[in-house]
């Protein structure tokens, strides 16, 4: 069984579409449970889901953020295969058929994504270079910047397991943190086609509402560093990215006049660069 996981958070209208391409998949709905966590929204999600048929179920928490919403839906879990939309996104038919050949085609790889197309307020987006998404043993691409997209990968539960599930402690990359601390370990494949829509430009997206996401990134390569038996090319990689991001931060915060953050942020990658160093002295 593939379940299809969709936080979500008074996006009714979205969600509505978003359920909606699920059911249109080239799957048996046997085959396919949708679980939809409801955030604490206000608005009228539930009525929403229950005028939709299909194998829907509908789970409903407190507010606590994307990252617990999909946790929850992953501990809801029953399927050997896990999927996540966004609820403002949206799937092409093939989808699930496309990516589930793949894992019949290539069953050492326990995680495949497809490639997207981007529209922000209703206008399509040309990816850039930088965001053409890798495949294989990427752990080095993967720490300058997110390249795997919840709404167009699908997860061998074996791999939570082994790695964990979301960060709930960051209120953003922590779909950045989960990747880095599967990539280091996993190979990820690509389906090159499109079939994933993401729909972008909303004001409440977390893109649009956090100051800096670099911020986060550094936390996520602070705690890759302390927690992960990264091999010493990964571990030199993750300390130039650390040392890279700690510039480009810092410097921001010093522009803006943030100083006291500047001088967190600069003691916290000092720290860590200097207990790294330290064990690879006493090696």
């Amino acid at each position: 069984m593939i379940n299809v996981i969709i936080p979500t958070y008074n996006r009714a209208e979205f969600l509505r579409e978003a359920v909606r391409s699920v059911l249109a998949q080239k799957k048996s709905a046997e085959e396919v449970e949708i679980i939809v966590v409801d955030d604490g929204s206000t608005d009228d999600t539930w009525q929403v889901i229950r005028s939709l048929p299909g194998n829907i179920r509908y789970i409903r928490s407190e507010h606590r953020g994307v990252s617990a919403a999909r946790n929850l839906g992953i501990a809801e879990s029953r399927g050997e295969w896990i999927a996540f939309l966004d609820s403002d996104d949206l799937w092409l038919p093939d989808k699930l058929c496309a990516q589930m050949k793949f894992f019949s085609d290539n069953p050492e790889i326990p995680l495949c994504q497809t490639e997207e197309i981007w529209l922000r307020n209703g206008r399509r987006l040309n990816a850039r270079k930088y965001h053409r998404k890798p495949s294989g043993y990427c752990f080095p691409l993967l720490l300058e910047r997110c390249l795997v997209s919840p709404s167009a990968v699908i997860v061998n539960r074996e791999v939570f397991d082994s790695v964990g599930l979301f960060d709930e402690s960051l209120p953003a990359c922590e779909d950045y943190d989960l990747w880095l601390r599967i990539g280091w370990r996993y190979a990820i494949g690509l389906l090159e086609k499109p079939l994933v829509i993401k729909r972008g430009g909303h004001p409440d997206q977390l893109s649009a509402t956090v100051a800096s996401l670099d911020r986060y990134r550094i936390e996520a390569i602070v705690k890759l560093l302390r927690t992960t038996p990264l091999s010493p090319e990964q571990r030199s990689a993750a300390e130039k990215m650390l040392e890279k991001k700690r510039r480009i931060y810092s410097s921001g915060c010093l522009k803006r006049g943030n100083i006291s953050e500047a001088h967190r942020v600069d003691a916290l990658v000092d720290e860590e660069l200097r207990r790294v160093r330290s064990l690879e002295q006493a090696r």
